[in-house]
């Protein structure tokens, strides 16, 4: 299969495996305290690649440790944290919205700081692909009076890390295979997920007697393997497979599957907010750059 159908599919599985995050992000709150569930999803997803991916240690070289640390701080163990604190406000739906900015950020700071071009094509890509996304957070902001959106901050910080995230991998671990990446990644953050978790009163009676405490433990567990850790394997290798414009742009089609979580949840979703999907898997396929 070539490179361009296999972006597609990767982007497509993504799209639905983190999605589903969203939700299962909210329903993991249900029974832990963002703090828990950062620290928690840190851990059980550096469990299941140390498992997997241990010998790929021995192959990351001593220069490529400064950008794999960097790498995993800030694609994963920072958001980790913010996503889980920014839905204790905000529906989840929403907050896979306002992460369809990464894009965006991707281009801004890949052209600004990493020296990488975009096609007017991709830009335009881009541009209709966060129309959509301005129209799906105003009807969400409509639909939803009374959630605090200040807590969109989070989220918002989450993708400029992401976007640096993308331009470090694409710019300086090339070179170095996905799941090699990912392992060595949470490497880095393991040690700190742990630290974090001890001082969250995770384990106290208060916490094990919580009654949506074992089912949460089940939804942090799916977010885990593959929300997180199945996810930063193919991501990782839809970056290398394609530009970074084009493996962010799978924050575009996220949201379609996060809004419909969301309604069979009961959160509220209107036939403008199906336009604006609609409009955001057009600038999907605009920011697809066909050559490199």
């Amino acid at each position: 299969m070539n490179n361009i159908n296999l972006k597609w599919i990767y982007l497509f599985a993504l799209s639905l495996i983190w999605g589903s995050s969203f939700i299962l992000i909210k329903k993991s709150l249900l029974g832990l305290n963002p703090y828990q569930l950062g620290a928690l999803r840190i851990i059980i997803t550096g469990l299941f690649l140390f498992a997997i991916g241990y010998k790929t240690v021995k192959t990351i070289k001593p220069k490529d440790w400064k950008w794999l640390i960097i790498s995993g701080f800030l694609g994963s163990f920072i958001p980790a944290f913010f996503f889980a604190i920014a839905e204790t406000e905000i529906d989840s739906a929403v907050v896979s919205i306002l992460n369809s900015l990464v894009p965006l950020n991707t281009i801004l700071l890949g052209f600004a700081v990493f020296k990488i071009t975009s096609t007017k094509r991709q830009i335009l890509g881009v541009i209709v692909g966060f129309i959509g996304t301005a129209i799906l957070i105003l009807k969400g902001a409509h639909l939803n009076p009374n959630q605090n959106y200040m807590y969109a901050v989070f989220v918002i910080l989450s993708t400029v890390m992401y976007a640096f995230n993308v331009n470090i991998i694409k710019k300086y671990l090339q070179h170095v295979k996905p799941l090699t990446i990912a392992t060595g990644n949470f490497v880095a953050i393991f040690i700190p997920g742990v630290v974090v978790l001890l001082f969250t009163d995770f384990f106290s009676k208060t916490t094990f007697n919580n009654p949506e405490f074992k089912m949460a433990m089940v939804y942090i567990t799916l977010l885990s393997l593959f929300g997180t850790a199945m996810a930063k394997i193919l991501f990782n290798k839809l970056v290398h497979l394609s530009t970074p414009v084009f493996a962010s742009s799978v924050t575009y089609v996220m949201p379609v599957v996060a809004l419909m979580w969301g309604f069979i949840d009961g959160e509220g979703f209107s036939f403008l907010q199906g336009i604006a999907s609609l409009i955001i898997l057009l600038g999907v396929y605009l920011s697809h750059k066909r050559k490199g």
